[in-house]
């Protein structure tokens, strides 16, 4: 191949605080095997990573320069997946850092919510921890650009434009998700502070990745991310993948 396109990853944050050799098998060592395959063959490694690198204590956009500092084992192995690249004797590397990915598939916030809403009565969501709602969509387009971007080398971030706490990316999934039928009916949703809803991995609390430097690269522009998300639902909705 001319490129490999990284997206494997241990992301069950919580988990990896119990199981930190699986996280770093899969983020550090897996990252690894496939950084010295590819210097062996001459081949372009394009690397997904993480704003959980950081701390989310700068109140600020981080840039890819910034200083990392990871609050958990799931941030931990991602960035020690990202130094065995640059640590990686002739080797051709990309790394890509985003943020709250979600799509119509899989395990995400975007689904998660979706269930919770058509069989709850209520729910708590976080409103302290702060980013950039990102669509699956939104990055794979970037990651191909990078792929035929060959003279690309580097650390950048991608994310969709506009910020969001996870308590106001809730609302707004349920108010798309009304307006195309995807739920029947309005659950009240409220606002709750971290420290009301504990899980065994500190989160950053506001991590807004600086996309400067790739918008320059590639002459791309980020959509913002409630844009996005209404594209998501509405190909929900055309596929029938609903939860009612």
């Amino acid at each position: 191949p001319n490129a490999i396109l990284n997206a494997t990853a241990y992301t069950a944050v919580d988990q990896a605080e119990s199981d930190r050799v699986g996280a770093f098998a899969v983020n550090q060592q897996g990252v690894h095997n496939l950084a010295d395959a590819c210097a062996r063959l001459s081949v372009r490694l394009i690397h997904v990573s993480t704003d959980y690198v950081f701390d989310g204590g700068t109140g600020r956009h981080v840039s890819e320069d910034d200083s990392t500092a990871p609050l958990g084992v799931y941030g931990e192995s991602k960035l020690a997946g990202e130094r065995v690249l640059s640590a990686t004797p002739n080797l051709e590397w990309v790394v890509v850092r985003t943020a709250w990915l979600y799509s119509n598939q899989g395990r995400n916030f975007l689904n998660t919510m979706l269930e919770l809403m058509s069989c709850r009565d209520s729910l708590n969501v976080v409103c302290d921890q702060v980013g950039s709602p990102t669509s699956a969509l939104s990055l794979a387009v970037v990651l191909w650009r990078i792929v035929l971007a060959k003279a690309l080398r580097g650390v950048f971030h991608w994310t969709d434009a506009g910020v969001a706490s996870w308590y106001d990316f809730a609302i707004a999934i349920q108010e798309e998700a009304l307006s195309l039928g995807i739920l029947n009916s309005r659950i009240p949703i409220a606002p709750i502070l971290s420290d009301q809803y504990p899980t065994p991995a500190r989160r950053p609390a506001c991590v807004l990745l600086d996309k400067t430097k790739l918008v320059a690269g590639l002459n791309v522009q980020p959509v913002h991310w409630r844009k996005r998300l209404q594209e998501t639902l509405i190909q929900r909705a055309a596929t029938s993948i609903n939860l009612k």
